[in-house]
């Protein structure tokens, strides 16, 4: 079930009522080949002469190498190629943004493939390619590794202890006053702060005060990651590869193989999902220098037990939450530490974590200070909103407990100190466009929120909070002989971007959906365009669709002025065609058809193509609902039912953002309940595969409902804000809040597992 709810707003870009295709539900233009199983991915892809490529993994979680000997391994019938860390250049410490965070090239290179150490269970140490998987396979266990096996660190507070092993002789403490001159597993401490924190506190009627931790958890993509790559003699690259950005796998390759960015053509195969975790490479650099040095193409696909140990979840964490709250539950201070786990090389999403832990809330003294901190696990990565869910998992217990301590109703706690236009963000913009308070109200409203609850039920709010960003996009807008158009971009479809780009394209064009196609293009045929992520797709891109389709429309007007021998200043475009408004011309209508046929005539081939730096992208805010039912003898949490609102300016494709809003759900119900990585006490992953490691199906969730509420950008054509990351940020605390309604008792550790439960009921 979905609703609708709608601020009027006199900053609305465009009146509603004029819109045909935007706003309504027509079919995804990629579905059919997708259900019919004609879509290709990453691993459908092949050619004449391809060889396989593997990759050998440190059994080790931390250890020297001290020599790799692939003599044997080369020596056996059908190898044609064995690289190491020997065969790749060394690079310099040099940051790259790539959508949603910073990536050190330097770091990216040496997780591509391992140099002195292997940092962690799965780290690259070598990679063979053969004309067989038997053979590949069969030389991966003759190359001969001496380890000198070092003392290794998983849990994130023990590898900030100060007699932990450190991964990196190199790295010391940022973000401090003065630089260290110890080496540390501590990569940065970032601090957020404002007005008087003692003072708030000593102002405060009540604290409130508790400890949280979540696990490592996966984001759980179905297609593994995989690609095809061919180097030509001549130096030319061809990459195939499934990714959330063909030119991030472009720019990421030409670094860490040193290769000039325009000998490499990236096409974007389909993407059997994301969320974050292929936003970086694993495989193209290695398949790129596979077919190097074989002169053959090179296929390359994870195991499902590789995704699990070789490429990135998102941190697990430490996190201590103090609020401070007067009688009628005004906030006059919180205190927020976040200890977050980076994996073997910087770069958690801590900072995104810091910048949305308080961002509901106009608090007026608070400190947030976070920690990144490397261990001997898998690098992390991006995943859906990077950070922000486990610091709301954290903001938003304690508010629910500072609501029960209170005695007060936990919506209209977060009412009283919700943020509204013209509050100044914690992270320190100014909220301009927000739809946040009609978020709390469609929930407050909603007929969940006073449904009736039995015997072992619960019911938990949470609120969530994130950016959606803009950047730097690309697209081509070409009208063909016979009046349909064609929609050129260089992002890959991750969450319904092909039907949202055709959309806006179509709106402004004046045409059905059906005479628009829309393209994700390789690196070759479109201009650059930054990764699919942090919700700015149907932003960014969109607002260069826009562009270049007004482009066109104001070409056509010309055209049209030409044939009609009248002013360009007489002719609008009206749904598809140019009118001429002085009617005394008598002059008849030109549909796009009409004066794409006479193209010629009128200047030759029409199109455009726009390239911009999007900015102004809307914040976007959610308020969830969730209902549980705890069987106290098992544990086991049933969700009975969910509710999610969320401001989403503008909804271009009612029905993908319904998607993305009970997806994100999904994946925070897995989050709070089943998934975490499990390690042994040798530092190697227990649960690396679907079958341990437990991901929400069909049969644990209930229809989750959303309700869309409207609340219009400005700073987009169509009014958009992103919505693919907001719905993943309030479940972990929802869920958790409902939880502690159904048994009595607070749990404060990730994931809340049956055995967990089962032992908080009996202690309790």
């Amino acid at each position: 079930m979905s609703d609708v709810l709608e601020r009027p707003a006199s900053s609305a870009p465009l009146d509603d009522g004029r819109l045909k295709i935007v706003g309504t539900r027509p079919i995804r233009p990629d579905g059919v080949d997708k259900v019919t199983g004609r879509a290709l991915y990453g691993a459908d892809l092949a050619m004449p002469g391809m060889l396989v490529g593997k990759v050998l993994r440190s059994p080790h979680p931390h250890a020297r190498i001290v020599s790799i000997d692939t003599r044997k391994a080369r020596a056996l019938p059908g190898v044609k190629a064995i690289i190491t860390g020997a065969d790749f250049p060394e690079l310099a410490d040099e940051e790259y943004e790539a959508g949603e965070s910073a990536s050190n090239l330097r770091d990216l290179a040496l997780n591509v493939m391992a140099r002195d150490k292997a940092l962690y269970n799965g780290h690259a140490l070598a990679a063979v390619a053969a004309t067989s998987s038997a053979v590949a396979d069969e030389a991966l266990s003759l190359i001969e590794v001496v380890y000198e096996v070092l003392p290794h660190v998983v849990a994130v507070e023990a590898a900030m202890a100060d007699d932990a092993p450190v991964l990196h002789d190199k790295l010391f403490t940022g973000g401090l006053k003065e630089k260290p001159t110890k080496a540390s597993n501590i990569a940065k401490r970032n601090e957020i702060k404002r007005g008087d924190l003692a003072a708030g506190f000593a102002e405060a009627d009540v604290i409130f005060e508790s400890r949280y931790d979540t696990a490592a958890t996966h984001q759980g993509y179905i297609e593994p990651h995989a690609c095809v790559a061919s180097m030509a003699s001549d130096g030319q690259c061809q990459v195939w590869s499934s990714s959330q950005g063909q030119f991030m796998i472009r720019t990421y390759c030409a670094k860490v193989l040193d290769i000039d960015a325009s000998s490499i053509r990236v096409t974007p195969a389909e993407i059997g999902g994301g969320f974050g975790g292929k936003t970086t490479v694993y495989l193209e650099p290695l398949a790129l220098a596979l077919s190097r040095q074989s002169g053959a193409p090179v296929k390359m696909v994870m195991t499902r037990d590789e995704v699990f140990r070789a490429s990135g979840p998102t941190s697990a964490s430490v996190m201590t939450v103090r609020l401070g709250a007067k009688a009628d539950g005004t906030l006059t201070a919180a205190d927020v530490e976040l200890k977050f786990q980076a994996g073997a090389f910087p770069g958690s999403p801590v900072g995104a974590a810091s910048m949305t832990a308080l961002a509901c809330y106009d608090i007026p003294n608070f400190s947030i200070v976070g920690y990144d901190v490397v261990t001997n696990t898998p690098k992390v990565a991006a995943y859906r909103a990077p950070g922000a869910p486990i610091s709301a998992f954290g903001v938003e217990s304690a508010m629910d407990d500072l609501a029960l301590t209170l005695g007060m109703d936990p919506i209209a706690l977060r009412e009283k100190n919700a943020v509204h236009d013209g509050t100044k963000a914690s992270y320190g913009p100014t909220f301009r466009n927000i739809g946040y308070a009609e978020t709390l109200e469609a929930i407050r409203s909603h007929p969940h929120y006073s449904a009736p609850l039995g015997p072992n039920q619960g019911r938990g709010v949470a609120v969530g909070f994130w950016f959606n960003v803009g950047g730097e996009s690309t697209a081509a807008v070409n009208i063909a002989e016979d009046g349909t158009a064609m929609v050129i971009t260089g992002n890959p479809d991750i969450g319904g971007s092909r039907a949202s780009m055709a959309m806006m394209a179509a709106e402004v064009l004046g045409l059905p959906i059906e005479k628009v196609r829309p393209i994700v293009a390789d690196t070759a045929s479109i201009g650059f365009s930054m990764l699919t992520g942090g919700s700015r797709t149907t932003f960014a891109v969109g607002m260069a669709v826009t562009q270049a389709a007004q482009k066109i429309v104001e070409d056509l007007k010309r055209r049209a002025a030409l044939l009609m021998d009248v002013s360009v200043d007489q002719v609008d475009w009206i749904y598809g065609a140019a009118v001429c408004t002085d009617v005394s011309k008598g002059k008849a209508d030109l549909s796009l058809a009409d004066l794409a046929a006479k193209s010629g005539q009128t200047g030759g081939p029409i199109g455009s193509q726009i390239s911009l730096n999007a900015q102004g992208a809307g914040p976007g805010f959610g308020v969830h609902v969730c209902d549980v039912e705890v069987d106290p003898e098992t544990g086991h949490v049933t969700i009975l039912r969910y509710t999610a609102a969320q401001d989403v300016g503008k909804a271009i494709h009612p029905s993908y953002v319904e998607g993305q809003i009970q997806g994100g759900v999904a994946q925070g119900v897995g989050w709070a309940l089943n998934e975490e990585y499990v390690f042994d006490t040798g530092g190697v992953m227990e649960n690396a595969g679907f079958l341990d490691y437990r991901v929400p199906v069909a049969s644990d969730l209930p229809m989750i409902d959303t309700v869309m509420v409207e609340v219009a950008n400005p700073r987009h054509p169509f009014g958009a804000k992103g919505v693919g990351e907001v719905p993943i940020v309030p479940p972990l605390a929802a869920v958790a809040n409902a939880v502690r309604g159904a048994i009595g008792k607070r749990m404060t550790s990730l994931p809340l597992s049956p055995p967990k439960i089962r032992a908080a009921i009996d202690a309790g």
